[in-house]
């Protein structure tokens, strides 16, 4: 990976520790990729408010989010998957597009109704995804019902979204908020904007929608949290998210809240502790758990534990991880507390004893 200059730098925001290991850890990396390929796309199904719809998930491959090439959150290694150089064309991000195309249309039988596009970075930062591409992805998926585009809260603004929303194309902008308590943002994940910040973005959403009723679209805000940052014991990791949740919910235009447990991703802090047995994924048992208690929120609340199973990524005993993770997969469809009955485990009484003994200066208790 190309090593950042000064001027990218984002001065005075995060820890400057934090920033400086982070950028140490990922000089390391010497891969390259290809700008004309996604970094991923694959098809699914997700619960929107206007129920579940068939998905086209893209991740583009940009040159990497600005905020991860001045050091960036301990968590999160995409950036080392970023095109060296740092920019990608607008010609090359349309032929990664025409290519996700190519393979929705190969894998289904009609086109989702809705579409999904991240940068591993922020969509609306033009330093990303030029207003060019902007504009052109918008008239490529104009047809479609629904689209989320991922995006830092520096960049929500009506003039971006307006090039979706005049399409008649509902909108929803992915916060990577991680959590709704400042500290834990700042300190254990090294995310810079506050928790007012998101509001602000919220309202500045809500406002856009409100100008496009006219189209017949809406406009809307999906909290991402992050289950278990560094320096988080277990039980106050799964106490911070359930009260993020909850703050989330409450914010007016965030209608659905997205728990992502965290997994230990390369050229990361998180790797650097894992690997020296200072870090364990988050249990299954705590998503079902979060989930469970705020299944009556005034909103959408899901989650997608990515490597569930895995030593790196959320994981139970072994046995049961592929079971917990079908419940949770029900539970984000049908949003049913009832479907976490279904399943058991002995390990269960393990994680019992985690949430009851481990804290901050003990943990991992049981990798």
């Amino acid at each position: 990976m190309s090593q950042p200059t000064p001027e990218v730098y984002e001065t005075g925001r995060g820890m400057d520790a934090h920033n400086e290991v982070m950028r140490e850890i990922r000089g390391r990396n010497d891969e390259s990729y290809d700008p004309a390929e996604p970094t991923r796309v694959w098809l699914d199904e997700d619960n929107t408010p206007d129920g579940v719809r068939r998905s086209l998930t893209i991740i583009l491959n940009t040159g990497g989010c600005r905020w991860a090439r001045a050091g960036g959150c301990t968590m999160c290694g995409y950036v080392a998957e970023s095109v060296e150089g740092g920019t990608v064309s607008h010609e090359h991000l349309m032929t990664q597009i025409e290519r996700c195309l190519d393979h929705e249309a190969a894998a289904a039988e009609a086109p989702a109704e809705l579409i999904k596009i991240y940068t591993s970075g922020s969509f609306l930062d033009e330093r990303e995804v030029p207003a060019e591409t902007r504009r052109a992805i918008a008239d490529a998926f104009a047809e479609r019902e629904r689209i989320v585009v991922e995006s830092l809260p520096d960049f929500v603004e009506r003039s971006k979204l307006a090039d979706f929303l005049e399409r008649g194309l509902s909108t929803d902008v992915a916060v990577g908020l991680e959590t709704a308590t400042d500290r834990v943002r700042h300190d254990a994940v090294n995310k810079y904007f506050d928790f007012a910040d998101f509001e602000d973005a919220c309202a500045e959403v809500r406002a856009t929608g409100a100008d496009a009723d006219a189209e017949g679209a809406a406009a809307g805000v999906k909290a991402y949290l992050l289950m278990k940052p560094p320096f988080l014991a277990e039980p106050d990791a799964v106490a911070d998210m359930k009260r993020s949740v909850r703050r989330c919910a409450a914010v007016e235009g965030c209608h659905t809240v997205s728990m992502n447990p965290c997994n230990v991703q390369r050229h990361t802090m998180v790797e650097e502790l894992y690997h020296d047995g200072g870090y364990r994924p988050p249990w299954l048992w705590s998503v079902c758990d979060v989930l469970g208690s705020t299944a009556g929120v005034d909103a959408l609340v899901v989650s997608d534990p990515v490597g569930h199973g895995s030593d790196r990524g959320p994981h139970n005993c072994g046995e049961c991880d592929d079971r917990v993770q079908r419940a949770i997969k029900d539970f984000d469809l049908r949003q049913d507390p009832d479907v976490f009955d279904e399943v058991s485990c002995d390990c269960a009484a393990t994680w019992e004893y985690v949430m009851d003994a481990e804290t901050a200066y003990n943990q991992p208790l049981v990798r």
